[in-house]
């Protein structure tokens, strides 16, 4: 639990720092680029909603291409594998 709270507290410091800086604004934009990009940075990863019925029934009748399921058990090995930079153990 304190390290959920600790995670909040230096997310929101880091989101202030990057709302106050220049750095992040880029004189070129229009100000309508700079608001979307300010309530961007602000928003929480995740689906802003739930699907719908229509679309979870949609979904449900897709086809899924020969070869995915391997595909993707593939990817999954590779990734459980990955070493160096940008990995988070």
């Amino acid at each position: 639990m304190r390290e959920e709270i600790a995670y909040r507290e230096m997310k929101d410091e880091v989101q202030t720092k990057m709302a106050e800086s220049q750095d992040f604004h880029d004189p070129s934009m229009r100000p309508e680029a700079h608001r979307a990009a300010e309530r961007d940075a602000h928003r929480t990863p995740g689906a802003d909603r739930m699907p719908t019925p229509e679309e979870e029934r949609l979904a449900e009748q897709q086809k899924v291409p020969p070869g995915t399921a391997e595909h993707y058990e593939e990817m999954a090995r590779i990734g459980a594998d990955q070493k160096g930079e940008g990995r988070i153990d």
